[in-house]
């Protein structure tokens, strides 16, 4: 796959919106990291006043490693923050906690998507790593049967990055409101603030993509999609 025409054609404009995503996210991250907040809250005390204003509080606020790292964790119902998140006062610490914070309160409001995603995590963790090696053998074998059952496998990631979007956009629309409402920004801030997540959902953008091109790439070999495969 790595070194057929066919497959890096397909996915060569999706690999250059992704490095763009990235590189925008950073970017902006960066900027408005210089930025201090209206409120002067860290991302920890945002995301606590956004929980808490909505009436949820049994979700651990918690620090962790990692660039860009934070992410909510349903299983725990933990929200795992980067110290670059955690501990600052700034426009970009606090959108990104106030997004996370967002998916503790999807969880706890019972936001449907976000429960079909947590189902699908497993199957498609198996997908993403599995499908292109048994895609491959069946490739190799010429085997239909395995080269289906690999595209099925994928099939689940391409629906779990499908889902993912309306997840993470409307844990963005959800900081983005509770962001000002909970004065932890100025209104006059709350576009900067935002910028930082509107670039994000950019690479989420771009995973989603990358998983179609792939699953278009597997049904054209395999021969489901435009008539006979190709060796």
């Amino acid at each position: 796959m790595i070194f057929d025409p066919l497959y890096l054609l397909m996915l060569l404009p999706v690999l250059l919106l992704s490095a763009w995503a990235s590189l925008l996210t950073r970017q902006r991250f960066t900027k408005y990291s210089k930025v201090r907040a209206y409120s002067g809250y860290t991302g920890a005390h945002a995301a606590k006043r956004m929980l808490e204003a909505n009436g949820v509080y049994n979700v651990t606020i918690e620090r962790t490693r990692g660039m860009l790292s934070d992410h909510y964790d349903p299983r725990t119902k933990s929200l795992r923050l980067s110290e670059a998140v955690h501990d600052s006062n700034s426009l970009a610490a606090v959108g990104v906690a106030c997004h996370e914070a967002g998916h503790a309160l999807q969880h706890a409001q019972g936001y449907a998507a976000l429960g079909l995603r947590s189902t699908l995590v497993p199957v498609a963790s198996l997908g993403s790593g599995a499908a292109p090696l048994i895609f491959v053998l069946g490739l190799l074998f010429q085997a239909p049967a395995i080269m289906y059952f690999a595209i099925a496998l994928f099939a689940a990631v391409f629906l779990f990055t499908l889902v993912t979007l309306p997840v993470e956009y409307n844990a963005s629309a959800r900081a983005k409101e509770h962001i000002v409402t909970c004065g932890i920004v100025s209104p006059d801030q709350a576009a900067d603030a935002g910028k930082v997540l509107n670039a994000a959902f950019l690479t989420y953008l771009a995973s989603a993509a990358s998983a179609l091109m792939t699953l278009l790439y597997y049904l054209l070999r395999s021969g489901l999609l435009g008539g006979r495969s190709r060796d």
